[in-house]
């Protein structure tokens, strides 16, 4: 008795779906099913397939091309280059300052490897040892941080020593 209501139900949906699906032409780039006379527009019928159509994104109209302000090619004039060079400088060594302040501070709370210890250390040694890890690996990575800013310094002051 269930076979027969399930393949009845089946039937009904074959059917269902055979009515649901209206037909489709194709004219040109243009899927449509509201044609009314497709062969006057060389339109084809499609049979035994679905169509999805995803409609694209339009292109803006083109306007007046700008040229970037200034692009690599270009030529920067000596004196707007060696101003950018100071603001560079300027800009490094307020870096290197920071970075060597910071580098203190953490110099200072290290204490050697021995840094004091938390009322919530006290009690877990573990976080203690963790907080010692972390300080190490931020003192190591403060001193890359210095090295890569004297770096740039160098650079910055290579190049406008050589013009």
């Amino acid at each position: 008795m269930k076979y027969v209501q399930v393949a009845a139900l089946a039937v009904i949906l074959i059917t269902a779906n055979s009515f649901a699906q209206d037909r489709i032409y194709r004219c040109g780039n243009e899927y449509t099913n509201t044609v009314p006379s497709p062969q006057k527009k060389g339109c084809k019928l499609l049979e035994g397939s679905n169509v999805t159509v995803v409609q694209g994104t339009r292109v803006a109209a083109a306007g007046p091309a700008r040229a970037p302000a200034s692009s690599a090619g270009q030529r920067v004039d000596a004196t707007e280059q060696k101003s950018r060079d100071s603001d560079a400088r300027q800009i490094l060594e307020s870096e290197l300052i920071k970075t060597q302040e910071r580098q203190l501070e953490l110099l200072k709370e290290y204490n050697n490897g021995a840094p004091e210890k938390r009322p919530d250390e006290v009690a877990n040694s573990q976080k203690y040892l963790d907080r010692v890890a972390a300080l190490k690996a931020s003192l190591a990575r403060n001193e890359s941080d210095m090295a890569g800013i004297r770096r740039e310094l160098g650079r910055v002051s290579s190049t406008s020593a050589a013009k």
